[in-house]
């Protein structure tokens, strides 16, 4: 089959939506920050911000809890997708909308959630202070937010592996298990390493997401120091514009390199499987 070649002027054509769009939200809006956070004294601004120790706590306090939302999500929604591509049971298409439906609430929400869960007057606490004599009060810490990052997470995830799992080739399973592999041994040899690049991608995004997301935090924003926070009180109490500015450009680059990794380990992982 011949390939099908357009003019010039119709590659420009097809391609200018997309440039628009990327120069308007993404490429303005950078170039923007980098002059009002740095102008003529960035090598300053940049050191003072990254010899602060209140800023790179609440930095590596985001990337920690990222990386912990990242990884519970991953384990979780490897089981609950293999377990949704490949069974057939009562009640399967009521369970999987409701494991998708955190995908239509904002974090706002989200962080509400949690408080009527874990908050001062949340199930929990009701339910501890029955069995144990003790309310047992987390949503205004980093475990709420945990739990909070962990509900909007699994549907985005469990979506990736459902559709990975229908592509897995059965056959190599079946080799394996007459061989005399343990199911464990199967799921380590075979499926996790087809599975792998879409892992990787969906836990980019899955970090990407909880480094920057706002919302829940700021409902629950008693006693969490992440550094959407910190860019929020930089700029709105403090008006601290220059500040702001920095911690987001160095957010926005921790992100990008993170994402940049996962896209040079996924397609290493696909050239391995192929």
């Amino acid at each position: 089959m011949n390939e099908v070649t357009f003019p010039l002027r119709w590659r420009i054509a097809l391609l200018a939506p997309a440039l628009a769009v990327f120069i308007a939200f993404w490429l303005l809006p950078m170039v923007a920050l980098a002059q009002l956070s740095g102008g003529g004294h960035a090598f300053a601004t940049y050191r003072a911000m990254l010899t602060n120790a209140r800023y790179m706590s609440s930095l590596g306090a985001t990337v920690v809890l990222s990386a912990a939302v990242t990884a519970a999500t991953l384990v979780l929604s490897v089981i609950a997708g293999l377990l949704l591509a490949r069974r057939e049971f009562a009640g399967k298409r009521p369970l999987l909308a409701l494991l998708t439906f955190p995908l239509a609430f904002p974090g706002v929400v989200v962080g509400f959630m949690v408080i009527m869960l874990a908050g001062r007057q949340g199930l929990i606490g009701a339910l501890s202070l029955k069995l144990a004599g003790d309310r047992w009060v987390f949503a205004y810490s980093m475990s709420g937010l945990f739990l909070g990052y962990l509900y909007f997470s699994i549907p985005r995830v469990i979506v990736t592996v459902m559709a990975s799992a229908t592509k897995l080739d059965a056959s190599l399973e079946e080799a394996a298990r007459s061989l005399g592999a343990s199911p464990w041994r199967i799921m380590r040899d075979i499926v996790l390493p087809a599975l792998s690049p879409g892992l990787i991608a969906a836990g980019a995004v899955c970090f990407a997401t909880a480094m920057g997301a706002f919302g829940t935090a700021f409902t629950l924003a008693t006693d969490i120091d992440v550094l959407p926070m910190t860019i929020y009180t930089e700029f709105t109490l403090n008006a601290n514009m220059v500040t702001a500015a920095g911690l987001s450009i160095v957010l926005g680059i921790v992100t990008w390199a993170v994402l940049a990794i996962a896209r040079s380990a996924s397609g290493s992982g696909v050239a391995a499987s192929a």
